[in-house]
């Protein structure tokens, strides 16, 4: 989850990089960047749905 967190902000170093690519399952970084997306998308529609429920987002 750490690898896919760190592609997902962008900032990675190149040994850790290559570190990662040594040590990790393709198909185990696959599922974790699904699910880490899912999370993402999940958090965003809720934080719409709040800011529309209380008012700030309205005229």
């Amino acid at each position: 989850m750490k690898a896919v967190a760190w592609s997902f902000i962008g900032i990675r170093k190149g040994a850790g990089y290559e570190k990662d690519v040594a040590q990790l399952n393709p198909v185990h970084v696959i599922i974790a960047g699904v699910i880490a997306a899912a999370v993402f998308v999940v958090s965003l529609v809720l934080l719409v749905q709040w800011v529309i429920g209380s008012g700030v987002a309205g005229s």
